[in-house]
C-alpha cells in the first residue's frame, strides 16, 4: 500500500450520490495518509459543488448533447483524453461510474500501467442497445469491482458472472446531526410553508428510480384524509433527462388535490452548507425509492434524528429494520406509503424511537472504516483480486 499513486474519478462535480461518495472517501483516504487525487468532469474554473480539501484535477467537460447516448460517449471520449494525460500519475485508478470507467479502460488498454477498480453503485434501466452494451463493458472491464451491499453482489454475479467485493457507506454524521438555531429553523419552515405542519424531506429531484410518483399520490392520499403534511424535495439535477417524467409527476398534482408551493416544495440543489439545515428544520424523511444502490441519504437523514419511512427494496433491508430503526413500506404502492406516513405522523411514540434507533444504526458507518476497507483492498496483489483480462475491451 505505502507510496500507491490513487486516482478517484467521477463523471461530474454535480451533489450526486457518486460524487458525494467520492469526495468523501477521498477525504477519509487522506486523513488515513494516502496519496490520492480525485479527478472529474466539469468547468475547472468553477469546481465542484463545495470546497474539497484533496487534490483535484477536473477535465473539461464537453458541450451538453440533446440525446443521452451522445451525452455518455462524448464525456467518455472528453475524460479519457483526460485520463491519457495522467496515465503515468497514478498507480490505481478508482472509477465511481460507468463514464469514467468506460474512459479509463480504455487508457489501460492502450498501455497505462494503473490498476483499475470500479465501485458499481447501482445498475441503471436503460432501453437502449449502445448504453446497456456500454453499461455492461464498464462492469466487466475494470481489473477489480467493488460495491456498497450484499444485494448488488449477488447481482452482478447473477447478471454479469462478475465477483464483486463489498465495501459499505460511510456517513458524515456529525455534519447532519449539528443542531441550528430556533430562528433558523423557523426561517426553513416559514419557506416550505410549514411552519404549523409537518415537514417532510426527500431527496432525489423527481426521478422514477426515487417512486416520485407514488409520493406524490401518497401525499394526496394524506391529505384526502384531512392530514396536511408537507414534501419538501432537495436535488434535480441529473445526467439522464427526466424531463417528461418530471411534467408527468407535477401535472398529476391537481388530480390529487395537492397545491405546487403549498403541499409540495421543490427546493432544487442546494448549498453544501444549507442541506444539513433543511435536515434540521424537518420533521421526517420519506424515501420510496424503488432502485438504490444503497442509500446514503437514509444514514443522513438517522443522523439528522429524523424518522424514516422507506420502500421496502431489498437493499434497504440491509441496515433498516420494519418498525424498529424506520416504517418500511411497499414499494411503488402509494397507498401503502400514504399509511406508512400517518404512522410517523400520528404516533410521536414511534417517531421518536425511530429517531433514536436510526442515531444508531448511522453510527455503525464511519468513512474512516469504508477507508480502511478500501486501503486492504488498494493493497492486494492484483493477481488476486478476480482480474478477468479476456473481459477487457479491445
Amino acid at each position: 500500500m505505502a507510496g500507491l499513486r490513487i486516482a478517484l474519478t467521477t463523471y461530474s462535480v454535480k451533489p450526486r450520490g457518486g460524487v458525494v461518495h467520492a469526495l468523501e472517501l477521498a477525504t477519509a483516504l487522506v486523513a488515513a495518509g494516502a496519496d490520492v487525487t480525485v479527478v472529474a468532469m466539469g468547468d475547472p474554473d468553477v469546481g465542484f459543488f463545495r470546497p474539497v480539501d484533496v487534490p483535484v484535477r477536473i477535465v473539461p467537460a464537453p458541450p451538453w448533447g440533446d440525446a443521452l447516448e451522445e451525452r455518455v460517449f462524448s464525456w467518455i471520449d472528453a475524460l479519457e483524453r483526460g485520463l491519457h494525460e495522467m496515465r503515468d500519475d497514478f498507480d490505481i485508478v478508482h472509477s465511481q461510474d460507468c463514464i469514467s470507467a468506460r474512459a479509463a479502460a480504455r487508457v489501460r488498454d492502450a498501455g497505462a500501467a494503473f490498476r483499475l477498480i470500479r465501485t458499481v453503485h447501482h445498475v441503471d434501466d436503460f432501453t437502449t442497445t449502445a448504453l446497456v452494451d456500454c453499461q455492461r463493458h464498464a462492469i466487466v472491464e475494470p481489473d477489480q469491482v467493488l460495491v456498497v451491499s450484499e444485494l448488488w453482489k449477488r447481482r452482478l454475479a447473477r447478471d454479469y458472472g462478475v465477483h464483486a467485493t463489498v465495501v459499505a457507506n460511510g456517513v458524515r454524521a456529525e455534519r447532519f446531526a449539528a443542531p441550528i438555531s430556533r430562528s433558523r429553523r423557523d426561517e426553513l419552515r416559514l419557506r416550505a410553508g410549514a411552519t404549523d405542519r409537518f415537514l417532510y424531506l426527500t431527496v432525489g429531484g423527481i426521478e422514477p428510480r426515487k417512486g416520485s410518483e407514488y409520493l406524490v399520490e401518497a401525499l394526496g392520499i394524506r391529505k384526502s384524509s384531512g392530514a396536511a403534511p408537507v414534501l419538501a424535495v432537495i436535488g434535480g439535477h441529473s445526467f439522464q433527462d427526466y424531463r417528461a417524467y418530471r411534467e408527468r409527476v407535477l401535472g398529476s398534482l391537481d388530480d390529487h388535490g395537492l397545491v405546487m408551493e403549498d403541499d409540495l416544495v421543490l427546493l432544487g440543489t442546494l448549498s453544501d452548507d444549507e442541506l444539513p439545515e433543511w435536515f434540521q428544520a424537518a420533521d421526517g424523511f420519506v424515501f420510496p425509492s424503488i432502485n438504490e444502490g444503497w442509500g446514503l441519504v437514509v444514514l443522513e437523514a438517522m443522523s439528522a434524528g429524523l424518522p424514516v419511512v422507506a420502500s421496502d427494496i431489498e437493499v434497504f433491508h440491509e441496515f433498516l429494520v420494519d418498525g424498529e430503526n424506520a416504517v418500511m413500506t411497499e414499494a411503488s404502492n402509494a397507498v401503502s406509503l400514504a399509511a406508512g406516513m400517518a404512522l410517523v405522523e400520528d404516533d410521536r411514540e414511534l417517531a421518536g424511537r425511530l429517531a433514536s434507533e436510526g442515531r444508531r444504526t448511522a453510527a455503525k458507518f464511519s468513512w474512516a472504516t469504508t477507508a480502511a476497507q478500501h486501503l486492504e483492498v488498494y493493497g492486494e496483489d492484483s493477481t488476486d483480486t478476480g482480474c478477468r483480462p479476456e473481459s477487457r475491451s479491445t
